[in-house]
C-alpha cells in the first residue's frame, strides 16, 4: 500500500523553504544554499536542462558556398548557414561573430578547407580565433612554392573567457597561391565555427 503526502512547501526549522512549488515549478533549497548530491548518487534528466547547468550559449554554423578571399590576406570567413544556436547570439548575415550574453570560458572551434583551384599549388594555408577584433590564437602549415597540393583543411581549437556582454568572436582565414584561392564551403561543411560554454569552468 503507497501513502501520498500532498504539501505546496517543506521548511526547515529556521522557517526557510527547502522544497517549494508553485506554478509546475519546484524550487529547492533557496538563495545562499548549497544542494548536496551525495557520492554513489545519480542526477539524471531525460528533460531539458537549462540555466547554469546547460552548456549555453551554444552555436555551429558553416560556410554554404565558396568564399573567395585576397590572396594571402587574412580574411574573415563568412559562416552564413547556422546548424543551431541557442540563444541567438551569432550573427549569421552581417558581423559574423559570436556575442555570447552568458559570462564564462568558452570552448571554440573552426575549421577551413582553402583550395588553389585550377592549379595544384597550395602554398600557405592559415586560421585564426579572433577576439575583439584581433588574434586570440592561430595555426598554419607552410607548404612552399612549387608543390603538389591542390587543397588542405585546418582545424583550430581555443577555450576563451568571455564576459558575457561585448566581448565577441570571429574566424579569420588566410590561403597563399600562385592563382586566386577558394574558402570552400557546401553541404557536407568543410568551413565550420562554433562554441559554447563550459560549466564548471
Amino acid at each position: 500500500m503507497s501513502s501520498i503526502i500532498k504539501v505546496d512547501t517543506i521548511q526547515n526549522q529556521s522557517g526557510a523553504n527547502i522544497i517549494s512549488e508553485s506554478a509546475n515549478t519546484i524550487t529547492v533549497g533557496a538563495s545562499g544554499d548549497t544542494v548536496t548530491i551525495p557520492s554513489g548518487a545519480t542526477l539524471s534528466s531525460s528533460g531539458t536542462v537549462s540555466g547554469n547547468l546547460a552548456m549555453t550559449p551554444a552555436f555551429e554554423a558553416y560556410r554554404s558556398s565558396d568564399q573567395t578571399p585576397s590572396n594571402n590576406t587574412l580574411t574573415k570567413i563568412q559562416f552564413n548557414t547556422e546548424i543551431y544556436d541557442t540563444d541567438g547570439n551569432y550573427d549569421n548575415s552581417s558581423d559574423y561573430r559570436f556575442t555570447p550574453t552568458t559570462a564564462g570560458k568558452y570552448f571554440v572551434y573552426g575549421s577551413m578547407r582553402g583550395d588553389a583551384e585550377s592549379i595544384t599549388d597550395l602554398e600557405f594555408i592559415r586560421l585564426d580565433i579572433y577576439k575583439n577584433g584581433s588574434t586570440y590564437k592561430n595555426t598554419a602549415i607552410e607548404f612552399g612554392a612549387t608543390n603538389d597540393i591542390d587543397n588542405a583543411s585546418l582545424t583550430i581549437t581555443a577555450v576563451v573567457d568571455m564576459n558575457g556582454s561585448t566581448d565577441y568572436l570571429e574566424i579569420f582565414g588566410m590561403l597563399r597561391s600562385s592563382v586566386q584561392p577558394t574558402i570552400n564551403g557546401d553541404g557536407n561543411k568543410p568551413t565550420t565555427f562554433g562554441a559554447y560554454r563550459i560549466i564548471g569552468a
